[in-house]
């Protein structure tokens, strides 16, 4: 799968939710509820682990994805990510980025400043 990056970074071609969805693999959901619930300490069932993708306006989006203030955020502005906002890096996405220092590297990596 080639990289399909969030508006906060995060490569969604990584997710297991996505890929679950994409094929079909309830192994694979059961699995990352696990990894989820015990992560996030929220009782993840692998009904829940189903996902399109984070820049997908319609479909299924697992988790916190679909209330997502980053992602909402993106999306008003009709931007693919983050760095290619005028505002980056806002006070929001800071927070996020401060708990996954990977998806700030990755938008970093695409900003132009």
């Amino acid at each position: 799968m080639k990289k399909m990056i969030a508006a906060c970074g995060l490569d969604c071609a990584e997710c297991g939710a996505l890929i679950a969805h994409k094929t079909n693999d309830d192994e694979l959901r059961k699995k990352v509820a696990a990894e989820w619930t015990e992560m996030f300490k929220f009782p993840f069932t692998k009904e829940m682990i189903n996902c399109t993708g984070c820049l997908e306006k319609e479909g299924i989006h697992a988790g916190y994805c679909s209330e997502c203030k980053i992602r909402s955020c993106a999306l008003g502005k009709g931007l693919a990510n983050c760095a290619a906002c005028a505002d980056y890096p806002c006070a929001e996405v800071s927070g996020f980025h401060a708990a996954c220092p990977a998806a700030k590297a990755t938008l970093d990596a695409l900003s132009k400043r």
